[in-house]
């Protein structure tokens, strides 16, 4: 294969698969007026995190859409994850080998692209699903995206009116809203604060059985990504061994680099002399 074409190959696995798609829809508008503390903050973080609190592993098929680095991108994804740190996902093709197998445990991640018989070995996790997806999270930090979850300051709870609430989490804001027919609370959108890269936030939405189905991941500003997520076949807390976060490399696939993966990845830039 040429160098161009190897190139061209990574970067249409790294984007999973292009595809025409209607406009995106408008991020959640949160509230941004006058708050006020409140001394129900336990209370509503216990209702909107009691079962994704009890979730140790998660399976489940994502459907992908959206964009990344202004690329729009359409795909389906096989995920299982586990505590602490545990990824694995693969992009599923409408036929043969998956586009790409991303495994992690702890902060050592390989990514396999069975097609081109290529594998990056022994990353940082977080470093190989920015350089895939655009997104700053690492192993650890997808699960609890995938979850919407959180661990906010319950004594730092601010009020605005009687339907949202508001808790800092690290280095995220975590807004909360009350759902209207149930009277409960629901964590619905965590704004991540990050110096380097800017603001992101991620948007839950169709809760069942007290977990999000549909997941949005946006970047504020430059819109270098901008993913929904729907979740299907969702199971909890079912055994998952050691042996579904490694790669069963080939015999004979042939190294990379996590800069040849960046390079070719979704938030490269286009090459100027592409034929």
């Amino acid at each position: 294969m040429t160098r161009c074409g190897r190139r061209c190959r990574v970067a249409a696995v790294a984007a999973v698969s292009l595809a025409a798609l209607s406009c995106a829809p408008a991020v959640l508008k949160l509230p941004a007026g006058p708050s006020m503390p409140t001394s129900d903050g336990g209370l509503v973080i216990m209702q909107a995190t009691a079962v994704c609190r009890a979730v140790t592993t998660l399976t489940a098929e994502i459907a992908v859409s959206g964009s990344v680095g202004g690329r729009r991108i359409r795909g389906t994804l096989l995920a299982g994850l586990a505590p602490p740190a545990s990824a694995r996902l693969e992009a599923v093709a409408p036929f043969g080998q998956p586009l790409f197998i991303f495994a992690a445990q702890g902060d050592s991640a390989t990514l396999l692209l069975p097609r081109d018989n290529r594998v990056l070995p022994r990353a940082p996790s977080g470093a190989v699903l920015e350089a895939l997806a655009g997104v700053p999270v690492d192993a650890a930090g997808l699960r609890t995206a995938l979850t919407g979850c959180g661990a906010p300051n319950a004594a730092a709870m601010q009020r605005f009116g009687d339907d949202w609430r508001s808790a800092p989490d690290g280095d995220a804001d975590i807004y909360f809203e009350r759902d209207r027919s149930s009277g409960t609370w629901q964590l619905v959108a965590a704004v991540h604060h990050d110096p380097a890269r800017g603001d992101w936030r991620s948007e839950y939405r169709d809760f069942s059985a007290g977990l999000p189905r549909t997941i949005r991941l946006v970047s504020g500003g430059s819109r270098r990504f901008d993913l929904r997520l729907g979740l299907s076949q969702v199971e909890t807390n079912v055994p998952l061994g050691a042996e579904a976060f490694t790669v069963m490399v080939p015999r004979g696939a042939a190294p990379m680099t996590l800069d040849e993966l960046r390079a070719a990845g979704p938030l490269a830039p286009p090459p100027t002399n592409a034929r």
